[in-house]
Parts: C-alpha cells; sequence; structure tokens
C-alpha cells in the first residue's frame, strides 16, 4: 500500500470519529441551503445592477437625486444663449448630459454686452463647434445642436434672424422648468436629431412651405418622432387662411397642427392663420430678442402659437411625473414601455399601487378635451380680426383655442382627479371628418418623392 494511501485512510477513519457520517450529510444540507438562499438574495441584486447600469446609460436617471423634468426640443434658426431669458442657477446632472449626448461644454461668458460675450467666447467656444457637436451652455436650459452645419456660427441664432430664440422663449414662458435640446436647422434630418433623441419630449417645428403648398416636407420626420418613438409633435399651420390639412408641418395626422389667436383684449381669431388645424393658441407674444442680452419685443404668427403649446404640454408632462414619482424622460419603448409618464399612483390615489402609464396619445386626448371656442359677441370689428363662428367653429380653429388656462384641467383628467366631459356629437363630427381627411391625404402622399422644384421654407411669423 503506497504511503499515499494509508495517510488518506487514517484521514478518513478521523473524520469518521471526530464527524460522525449523519452529521456530515446535515452539514452538507445546510451548505447547499445557504448556497441556494445566496443565489436567491444576489442573484436579484446583480440582475437590478444590470439594470440601473442599462437604464443610466440610456440617459434615465440612477437615482432620484434631481427633479422631474421634461424635454423640449425646437428646431429652428438658432439660439441667443447669452439672453436672460434661458438663464438658470442649476447644473444639470451628468447622467442627464450623457442621456442626450452632450460632446461638449461651453461656459458662456455673462458680463458685458451681446458682442462683448460672444468675442468673449468667440475661440474657446464658437469657433469649435462642429455639426456633429452636441453642446451643453452650462449656466443656462439649453443643449444645441446643428446637425445641417449651413450656418456661419452653429447654434447661435443669425445676427439677421432671430427667429429661433423667440420660438424657444414662447416654450419656456410656458414651462420655466423645461430642459431644452435645440436643434439648429430645417432639414428632416434637423427633425430627427431631436425625435431620434431618447429623453426628448417633445419636438416642436414652426416652419414650411409658404402658402402650405402641398409639397414634401418634414413629415417622414414627424412621422418617426411620434409613430415610432412615441413622442409629441407640435406643427405650426401657415399664416394665410390655407387649410392645414395638406401642410407638411401641421397636416399629418400624428402631429398636433396649430393656427394662431388673438389674445390679450380681443377674443378672436386673426385673419393670417392656417384653417382647420388641431388647435389654435396664443397669437401674439413677447419674447427675448437675439442680438441682445435682456431685451424683448412683440412679435406674432402660428410660429410662436405652437412652441407656446409645446411649453403647455411640457409643463402638464412635468407636472404629472412629479405626481407619480417619474424621474425619467421621453418615451422609450426599453425603458418606459413607451409611455411618456411612467410611474407608480401614490397612496390615496384610486388606482394606487399600480403603474401610472400616460401615452402621446391619452395627453393629446386631455388637450382637444380642454380646448375652448370663444364667443361670438366678444368679437371687435374694428381690430382687424375676424370672428369665431357660431356654425362649425372647428373648420377656423380645430377643436378650439388652447391657452395657459387649459393646464389644470388637463392635469386633472390625465391624474384622474376631474375627468373633462366629451366634447358636443357636431365637433366631434367636424373633428373626425378633418382627421379621416389628413389620413386619407397623408396615407397616400408620395412623401419620399422630392419637389420638382427647390422648396422654399419658410418661418412662420
Amino acid at each position: 500500500m503506497a504511503l499515499d494511501d494509508a495517510t488518506g485512510m487514517l484521514l478518513d477513519a478521523a473524520v469518521d470519529v471526530l464527524i460522525p457520517k449523519p452529521l456530515v450529510r446535515i452539514l452538507s444540507a445546510l451548505f447547499l441551503g445557504f448556497l441556494i438562499v445566496g443565489l436567491i438574495i444576489f442573484l436579484p441584486m446583480m440582475s437590478w445592477s444590470d439594470d440601473a447600469k442599462a437604464v443610466e446609460s440610456a440617459g434615465q436617471p440612477p437615482s432620484t437625486d434631481w427633479r422631474p423634468y421634461s424635454v423640449v426640443a425646437p428646431v429652428d434658426t438658432g439660439i441667443n444663449v447669452y439672453h436672460d431669458h434661458f438663464r438658470t442657477e442649476e447644473v444639470y446632472p451628468d447622467w442627464l448630459l450623457d442621456g442626450l449626448g452632450v460632446t461638449k461644454t461651453c461656459n458662456p461668458t455673462f458680463e458685458g454686452t451681446w458682442q462683448e460675450r460672444y468675442e468673449a467666447d468667440k475661440e474657446a467656444c464658437w469657433d469649435s463647434i462642429t455639426t456633429s457637436d452636441i453642446v451643453y451652455f452650462s449656466g443656462t436650459k439649453i443643449i444645441g445642436t446643428s446637425p445641417d452645419g449651413e450656418t456661419e456660427i452653429h447654434i447661435l441664432d443669425d445676427p439677421s434672424d432671430g427667429h429661433g430664440t423667440a420660438v424657444t422663449g414662447s416654450v419656456i414662458d410656458a414651462n420655466p422648468d423645461a430642459v431644452i435640446f435645440f436643434v439648429e436647422g430645417f432639414s428632416t434630418e434637423a427633425v430627427l436629431a431631436a425625435g431620434n433623441q431618447p429623453l426628448v419630449d417633445i419636438v416642436t417645428t414652426s416652419f414650411g412651405a409658404i402658402g402650405s403648398l402641398p409639397v414634401p416636407g418634414i413629415e417622414t420626420g414627424t412621422y418617426q418622432t411620434v409613430v415610432v418613438n412615441n413622442k409629441i409633435h407640435t406643427g405650426a399651420a401657415d399664416n394665410t387662411p390655407s387649410p392645414a390639412v395638406q401642410d407638411a408641418t401641421a397636416g399629418p395626422p400624428w402631429s398636433i397642427g396649430i393656427a394662431g389667436y388673438a389674445e390679450e383684449g380681443d377674443d378672436q381669431k386673426e385673419t393670417m392663420s392656417g384653417s382647420y388645424p388641431d388647435i389654435a393658441a396664443d397669437w401674439t407674444q413677447m419674447l427675448p430678442n437675439h442680438d441682445d442680452v435682456d431685451g424683448y419685443h412683440e412679435t406674432s404668427g402660428t410660429s410662436f402659437a405652437t412652441p407656446r403649446t409645446a411649453g403647455i404640454l411640457s409643463f402638464v408632462l412635468e407636472h404629472l411625473r412629479t405626481e407619480v414619482g417619474d424621474y425619467g424622460s421621453g418615451a422609450s419603448t426599453e425603458d418606459r414601455s413607451g409611455m411618456l409618464v411612467n410611474g407608480m399612483w401614490p397612496e390615496g390615489h384610486p388606482n394606487a399601487p399600480g403603474e401610472a402609464m400616460i401615452s402621446n396619445a391619452m395627453v393629446r386626448h386631455a388637450l382637444n378635451l380642454s380646448a375652448w371656442y370663444p364667443s361670438f359677441s366678444t368679437w371687435d370689428p374694428t381690430a382687424g380680426t375676424m370672428p369665431i363662428s357660431p356654425v362649425a367653429p372647428c373648420t377656423q380653429v380645430g377643436w378650439g383655442v388652447v391657452n395657459m388656462s387649459n393646464i389644470q384641467p388637463m392635469i386633472d383628467h390625465l391624474y384622474g382627479t376631474a375627468l373633462m366631459p366629451d366634447r358636443p356629437a357636431d365637433v366631434e363630427l367636424c373633428m373626425q371628418v378633418n382627421q379621416e381627411a389628413r389620413e386619407a391625404y397623408w396615407g397616400v402622399y408620395p412623401s419620399e418623392e422630392a419637389p420638382e422644384r427647390p422648396l422654399e421654407v419658410a418661418s412662420r411669423d
């Protein structure tokens, strides 16, 4: 017998004496039990960790260490990042900037005139921005990008055209806490830069063919934004009385087409505004200048009624997210089940503790229910506008007028505390005809074909 074998037999005998075999079986069973319990406990934790990393990589917050928020993406001429209107003391968290794809941070100068600030930042910031950059302007509410690249200074508003600054100012007026993902450009690619960004909630566009000519525009980009990516698109109708149905910005059935409406002292529709839209919104507003740091000007057009509506919807989303503990944004099918609001109903809510899930279609339905028709009796014949007809007013302003007064009814309806009634049958029928006409038109229109002549694109102010 080999020495090793003898040693092994002696050890086995010693074990049998010191630890009887029944006890060995018990200890083995206990060890196996602890192993199974450990796997049950730690495997889900490992899975949760992987999920957290996946969510974090998609830009959703890994914790609730920031506030509920909403991201609005204006697509337009450029933006004046130096204006006080866009300043904030907040510092956006790294996970938000990562989720928005930020590649560069600029630290704007906030002393001196607009020109002095631009000159101070020219070399470090403006001269180094490329078309592939997504730039966070610290100290502001703005993340910007310029994918079209057809401007002398990327992202910054053209000194001769402040359209994008005014458009974005209108969003902020309706929701001062909105995060702005600004895209400079007018192309389908520019729209997709916003629409394909996972954290964006709402894309708003205020440009299109003059006179709502029935020619291709950005409809393939907005289709991707809304139908595929579950976001909201607000599109400006033309400033002429042309019907909005065939308009490539306001007409597609997946878009919310917006005309203008004269607020303040005279409650009537402007004569120069697209007909048969989804809604009408505030036509004339005081908005920030593009070439100074604190000035404002009065301006009118569907260009500004449209982003005002986007800001209103953003406010509604942000409020609902606060109520249900939703600290993300966008409507990703992977992270948010395609929902714009994705949280849990709080204790005391009739649906608690169920999931609070609100889609773009539900938000749009609440918007339609909240709209209203002004009275014909308020019309001033000397105001240069036309009254809202008491007969088929939907052909003028769609579902009706929307302003800041619509916010609370929408929130209450979507939260379930005060449901809004259905609209009258004649309004429902009128807007059903509108929707069917749009679906028929845009279902067969050859969107992929290029127009026979260059398309003249105009801002709608």
